[in-house]
């Protein structure tokens, strides 16, 4: 299969989302660039990773260039839902964050996920180019789509399962 390298420069819109029931979702980055849309499969924890990680990116580039406008970060919420294809192109092994001062954008780097039998030379990247309120703003919501997930535990702090959880906190035992 050939290598896939993609870049949307800059992205009309970019937003993660998930689709199904709470502990059988499936989560998504996506982003499109006027017909071109591009998806791809991310772990929830990655989504969480990248929102803390996108605060701090942020927050440093706010050090370095302190005349920047602070971005906005606003959402509505229709918008952040993915959107047809949901065809995912690969699984995101690696994300990285770069920025070009002179354009003012960030650009979000998402690189394929390689076996270990694999070259990590031939992984497929995407290069999402946004503004720094479009990660803001995609970070934010995708906070709130992971924490749509199941309740947890306050014994032992593990996700519940709606058909039942076996807690080791409660030794079994049912309050």
């Amino acid at each position: 299969m050939p290598r896939i390298e993609l870049d949307l420069n800059p992205v009309t819109t970019i937003t993660t989302d998930a689709i199904g029931k709470p502990g059988e979702r499936v989560f998504y980055l996506q982003g499109t660039q006027g017909d071109q849309v591009v998806t791809l499969l991310v772990e929830k924890v990655q989504v969480q990773s990248l929102a803390i990680g996108a605060e701090q990116f942020l927050a440093e580039l706010k050090e370095k260039y302190p005349d920047l406008v602070e971005p906005s970060g606003d959402y509505q919420e229709e918008p952040m839902h993915i959107h047809p294809p949901v065809d995912p192109l690969f699984r995101i092994g690696e994300l990285g964050l770069g920025y070009d001062a002179e354009r003012d954008l960030v650009v979000l780097v998402a690189r394929e996920v390689v076996g270990e039998s694999e070259n990590a030379e031939e992984a497929g990247v995407v290069r999402f180019w946004c503004t720094r309120s479009q990660l803001k703003a995609m970070c934010q919501w995708g906070i709130v789509i992971a924490n749509r997930g199941r309740a947890i535990c306050p014994q032992c702090g593990e996700p519940m399962d709606p058909a039942g959880h076996f807690c080791p906190k409660k030794n079994g035992h049912q309050p």
